[in-house]
C-alpha cells in the first residue's frame, strides 16, 4: 500500500469535486466556504458530535443523510451556527434550499457543516451570494483548497492520501480534516470528509467509519473540550473498478480498509500536531489494563491532565505527575505495585518503584523531542490502547484569548 501525507499532492477520486471561495463569513477575503460535490449512486455515511448542544448544521445533515442520496456538502468555517435556536436551523436550510437550487439537486440532497464562533448567526446572505462561485469553481483537484477553507484556529491544512493495488485495480482514498482546539473523544472536535473510489457497500462504510474513527479521531485529545459541530462523512463513489460492491467479505477489503485506517490515523495525528499552541506529538500507551474502558480512563487521565502536558511543553521529566494521574483516574483495582512509567523505552519506574538507573538527563533529552510516547503499565491484563496528545503551551492560553478578537 502507497501513501502519502503532502497536501500539495492530495490525490483526485472520481466522482467527487470540490471548491472554495471567500465568501467573508467572519474575515474579509480568506477562503471560508466550500462546497464538495459527489457523485450520483455514491455511497455516504456519517457521524457526529456526541454533545447534547449540537450546532443546527449538525441537526440538519443528520435528517437530510438520513432521508435523501446525499449529492452536495457545504462546508463553512469562522461561525458555527451553534446555540442559534430556531433561527439558525432556517438559516441552515436556507443555504441548503439556495445550494439545492443552484445545482438542480433536492434541498435534502445538500449536507450542511459549520465550524467557529459560537452563538451568532450565520451571514447568510453572504455563504448564498458566494456560493455560485463555489459551485463553477468545483475540480477534482480541489481537495487542499478545500482543507484550506474548513481551517479555524489550525496553522496548517489537513490533507492525506493513500492507495490500495488489488489485483489490477488501484483503489483511492482522500480525506481533509480540520481542528486544533476543543479536541476530545466522542467524535473529537473536528470535521473531516474523506472519500473513497471503490464501490463498497452501504453497510461496509457505516462500518469503516464506525472502526476508523474509534481507532483514530476517538483516540486523540488536546483540551478535553468536545465541540457543538463535530462531524465526520465517508464517501464511496464506485468510480474505480464499478462492478459488484465490495463488502467486508470481499478479498480485496482488507486492503481497502487498511487504506481508509491510515487516512484516518494520519489525518488524526496532524490534528493533534497542529494543536492550539502544540509543540510536541505525545503518544500516551497504556497496557495491562483488564479491558480497553481500563486502559482508556488512565490514558484519557494522563493525556489530559493540565501538570502533565505544562510539563511536557517545558521538556521537564516530572514523572510524579504521570503517577498521579493514573492515581486518580478512577480505575478499579490499581495496585502500585503494578505500575510501570516510560518515556520511549527508557524506564523510569517498574512495579511502582523508581529504576534505580535513572537518569533525569536521558529522560529530559527525549522529552526535547518533537514527538515521544509515554508507556503506562497498569496491571496484567491484556488490554492495550493508544492515545494522542500534546503540550499545553503559553501560545494556547494566548490562541484562546483572543480567540474573537
Amino acid at each position: 500500500m502507497n501513501q502519502t501525507a503532502n497536501a500539495v499532492h492530495a490525490l483526485p477520486i472520481a466522482g467527487i469535486r470540490l471548491g472554495a471561495v471567500a465568501a467573508g463569513v467572519r474575515k474579509i477575503g480568506r477562503q471560508d466556504l466550500c462546497a464538495i460535490e459527489i457523485c450520483e449512486g455514491a455511497v455516504v455515511a456519517g457521524i457526529f458530535t456526541q454533545n447534547v448542544f449540537c450546532a443546527a448544521p449538525v441537526v440538519l445533515a443528520r435528517e437530510h443523510l438520513a432521508s435523501a442520496p446525499t449529492r452536495l456538502l457545504i462546508i463553512n468555517s469562522g461561525n458555527a451556527n451553534a446555540g442559534t435556536g430556531a433561527q439558525g436551523l432556517d438559516d441552515a436550510r436556507e443555504v441548503c434550499a439556495a445550494a439545492g437550487k443552484l445545482w438542480g439537486v433536492p434541498t435534502r440532497a445538500v449536507l450542511p457543516f459549520s465550524t467557529g464562533v459560537i452563538g451568532q448567526r450565520l451571514p447568510i446572505a453572504r455563504i448564498i451570494d458566494a456560493l455560485p462561485k463555489a459551485l463553477t469553481q468545483l475540480t477534482a483537484d480541489g481537495w487542499s483548497s478545500a482543507a484550506s477553507a474548513i481551517m479555524t484556529t489550525d496553522t496548517v491544512p489537513k490533507c492525506v492520501s493513500a492507495q490500495a493495488t488489488v489485483g489490477e485495480h488501484t483503489f483511492t482514498v482522500t480525506g481533509i480534516a480540520k481542528g486544533a482546539g476543543m479536541i476530545k473523544p466522542n467524535m473529537a472536535t473536528l470535521l473531516s470528509f474523506v472519500a473513497t473510489d471503490a464501490p463498497l457497500t452501504a453497510d461496509a462504510v457505516a462500518s469503516l467509519l464506525h472502526t476508523s474513527a474509534a481507532q483514530s479521531f476517538n483516540r486523540i485529545t488536546i483540551d478535553g473540550d468536545t465541540s457543538t459541530n463535530d462531524s465526520c462523512i465517508l464517501i464511496a463513489t464506485g468510480r474505480m473498478a464499478p462492478t459488484a460492491r465490495i463488502d467486508s467479505t470481499h478479498p480485496a477489503w482488507g486492503q481497502i480498509a487498511a487504506a481508509v485506517e491510515t487516512v484516518f490515523l494520519e489525518l488524526a495525528r496532524a490534528l493533534v500536531r497542529d494543536g492550539e499552541g502544540a509543540t510536541k506529538l505525545v503518544t500516551v500507551r497504556v497496557r495491562g489494563g483488564r479491558s480497553t474502558a481500563a486502559c482508556l480512563q488512565a490514558a484519557y487521565a494522563v493525556a489530559e491532565s493540565p501538570l502533565v502536558k505544562t510539563a511536557l511543553f517545558a521538556s521537564d521529566p516530572n514523572w510524579g505527575r504521570i503517577l498521579a494521574a493514573v492515581g486518580r483516574s478512577g480505575v478499579a483495582e490499581l495496585r502500585i505495585e503494578d505500575i510501570g512509567i516510560a518515556l520511549n523505552d527508557y524506564p523510569i519506574i517498574t512495579r511502582g518503584e523508581p529504576v534505580p538507573s535513572y537518569d533525569e538527563k536521558i529522560a529530559a533529552e527525549i522529552m526535547a523531542r518533537r514527538e515521544f510516547d509515554i508507556g503506562i503499565e497498569i496491571g496484567s491484563g491484556a488490554a492495550t490502547v493508544e492515545v494522542l496528545t500534546c503540550d499545553f503551551s503559553y501560545d494556547y492560553v494566548k490562541i484562546n484569548a483572543e480567540y474573537r478578537s
